[in-house]
């Protein structure tokens, strides 16, 4: 058992400064290890916390410095932590293979780099950033001073999401999630280090009422969550809401080694956690073969501790990965899951330390309105289901991203139609790349800025 002087210790920051809370809770592995302590916000510190961000003076960090930091975040020992000693730790923890945490080293810096494209291609063309005396003209300003973000534990490039509103003069106040406060903590060191005003960052670990607290007295809130999050926010024209994904790919014609490959990298990528990971694939061809050929290729991909560069599938502590899998077998409704019979040992990999890795399930339906296509799980999971074109996109309705396999541009297009559909890809193309300036969800900018009218006497 680790002593408490040798844990890694993370603070609450209010407005920049390290604050220690005496409510603590210890922060395990995925295999059971104490790795470290969280401080915790009660909801009345939370309620102060905003106060005192929103009383500090008006100091937007210029892109170049929020550059800078993205340099520091991927190359600086920052809260006592070297870059590999940080991947080490937030893999251990949130049980993401740790090769997902190295390469997002590099994913995050170049999003911190490219805030100022992103934010300059996000404003309104007809919006001046200089007004000139004795014109009219429009001005792009901001809804809100304070911005509140209840962020998750799936995958670290997940956070890069509130740099464009730090961009846009947003106040952030963090409430990490449980299973990996250390990417946010990290991401704000390194924006102190680069020359942040103090009072635009704070980071908050703590409960679901810290968590309401953060929500009612910040302007606007960015929450992350499924459908639980959903129903607990979804009725606050405040709070913005991201996830799930419900990521999917429709398929139209052979099946070829290109179209398989396509598939599992968008199932599998990242080890299946991020919202634009594929859970459904809808095909006019044969279910059966192509969810046979799915699941011959993800059954390859290797269960190991979240820390070994082997692993390429999420671990949990043992019993919560039984019980996930368990939770699954519930839900089949007569789908079957074919890749199943791949693992004689079970299709929970028993890592012999407490821990579970989750190895890919591929889901064959008999029909397209099947309730798997809206089922999203923490791990490579995919349903394949029968599609006819005369069935048209209404069973692939709430989708983050859609990639269309067969070349069928007029299919496109008419994906694109259906406003629920967020993200279209035509091609081999996986369902999580997106370009450099590329919306991921509509452009976050446009729900936390607004155009109006400035004019001046000349």
């Amino acid at each position: 058992m680790a002593e408490a002087k040798d844990l890694h210790e993370i603070p609450l920051i209010r407005a920049g400064l390290p604050r220690h809370s005496a409510e603590r809770a210890e922060l395990t592995g995925v295999d059971g290890t104490l790795l470290a302590l969280v401080h915790l916000a009660p909801p009345l510190l939370a309620r102060l916390t905003v106060a005192d961000a929103r009383a500090g003076a008006e100091r937007t960090p210029e892109p170049e410095r929020i550059a800078a930091a993205g340099e520091l975040f991927e190359t600086a020992t920052l809260n006592g932590l070297s870059p590999q000693a940080y991947c080490e730790l937030q893999s251990r923890v949130a049980g993401v293979p740790v090769a997902v945490a190295r390469h997002s080293l590099r994913d995050v810096a170049e999003t911190f780099a490219g805030v100022g494209a992103r934010f300059l291609a996000e404003r309104p063309t007809g919006a001046s950033a200089t007004p000139v005396p004795g014109e009219i003209s429009t001005v792009w300003t901001r809804r809100g001073d304070v911005l509140a973000v209840i962020a998750p534990s799936n995958n670290p490039g997940t956070h890069t999401q509130w740099l464009t509103a730090l961009a846009c003069g947003y106040r952030l106040v963090v409430r990490p999630g449980t299973r990996d406060p250390f990417t946010p903590a990290r991401m704000i060191a390194a924006l102190l280090d680069a020359g942040v005003a103090p009072h635009y960052l704070s980071l908050l670990p703590g409960s679901h009422a810290t968590g309401d607290a953060l929500v009612e007295a910040a302007d606007l809130s960015l929450v992350f969550g499924g459908d639980a999050a959903a129903r607990r926010y979804g009725e606050d024209r405040r709070v913005i809401l991201r996830g799930p994904g419900r990521s999917k790919l429709l398929h139209t014609g052979e099946i070829t080694e290109q179209t398989v490959d396509v598939i599992c990298r968008s199932v599998g990528y990242d080890a299946g956690m991020r919202c634009t990971n594929a859970t459904a694939v809808f095909t006019d061809a044969d279910p059966a073969a192509l969810a046979a050929a799915v699941a011959e290729r993800l059954a390859r991909l290797t269960p190991a501790p979240p820390q070994s560069p082997d692993a390429q599938v999420p671990v949990l502590p043992l019993a919560q990965a039984r019980a996930l899998r368990e939770h699954l077998e519930g839900r089949l409704e007569g789908a079957v899951d074919v890749a199943a019979k791949l693992y004689p040992e079970g299709p929970v990999a028993d890592l012999g330390d407490g821990s579970g890795a989750l190895r890919p399930a591929v889901l064959l339906c008999d029909r397209p309105d099947h309730p798997g296509a809206r089922i999203e799980l923490s791990f490579p999971c995919v349903w394949i289901l029968p599609w006819r074109r005369e069935q048209g996109f209404g069973p692939l309705r709430d989708t983050l991203a859609l990639t269309i396999l067969g070349g069928d541009e007029p299919l496109a297009r008419e994906a694109l139609r259906e406003r629920s559909i967020r993200k279209v890809l035509l091609g081999p193309i996986p369902t999580y790349q997106a370009g450099r300036t590329s919306p991921h969800d509509g452009y976050l900018s446009h729900e936390l800025m607004e155009a109006r009218a400035f004019g001046t006497s000349a």
